[in-house]
């Protein structure tokens, strides 16, 4: 029944879900209290009011597992890197065993020279929780890359729902549309950051400004 859900929510992102995700879904089913959040200090927030609009973070170097998909649309790229990202978190590691979950996953996007569409390669990272942070665990799958990423500070604003082309450039939009005109960030690179699972309907997502060292 699990891995039927599973089918029908993997169908929404016009994939297929292989016969093989059915352990790897059973354990990340049984862990799914047990996320542990990717560690970052608060910089300052931005907002009116009492709500906030945006938040600058500051992220520490750190060790993630990373997955390249270039698939036609963004929602097949993430789920298919997603898929071999479950397999070495549930088994498929040197060390033989479940990892454990880190939020959030984030999935690193560029605008084409036009800003109107993505690049179709986007890169899909989890942070390895705290107690492998040191000797992480090898990935039986050549295409996950053990890699250690700089220290990042972002500009970060939540929105929720799904995750989709789309939805995403107009998030960009409405973040520029907040921020004005600055040099301080990028303009052609991004992250979009997922906290949930994509059965989740409305489910928490940021979007990633990235400033300029």
């Amino acid at each position: 029944r699990l891995f039927a859900h599973w089918e029908a929510v993997a169908s929404t992102h016009r994939v297929s879900l292989p016969r093989d995700m059915a352990g790897p879904i059973a354990q990340m089913a049984r862990h799914s209290q047990a996320r542990e959040p990717v560690p970052y200090v608060s910089l300052s927030q931005h907002g009116k009011c009492e709500e906030a609009a945006y938040e600058e973070r500051r992220y520490p170097a750190g060790k993630w597992a990373c997955v390249t998909m270039g698939e036609p649309m963004y929602e097949q790229s993430i789920s298919m890197s997603f898929m071999k990202l479950m397999r070495y978190i549930c088994k498929e590691n040197s060390v033989g065993c479940h990892l454990g979950m880190t939020v959030p996953v984030l999935n690193e996007i560029h605008l084409t020279k036009e800003g109107t569409e993505l690049e179709r390669e986007v890169l899909t990272a989890y942070y390895l929780p705290a107690e492998f942070q040191q000797n992480p665990p090898v990935p039986t799958d050549p295409e996950i890359h053990i890699t250690e990423r700089a220290p990042l500070r972002v500009l970060t604003r939540v929105f929720y729902g799904m995750t989709t082309e789309e939805t995403i450039l107009r998030e960009i939009s409405l973040f520029w549309e907040l921020l004005g005109s600055t040099d301080a960030v990028l303009r052609e690179a991004y992250i979009v950051a997922s906290y949930e699972n994509p059965s989740v309907p409305q489910r928490r997502n940021e979007i990633w400004f990235i400033c300029r060292a």
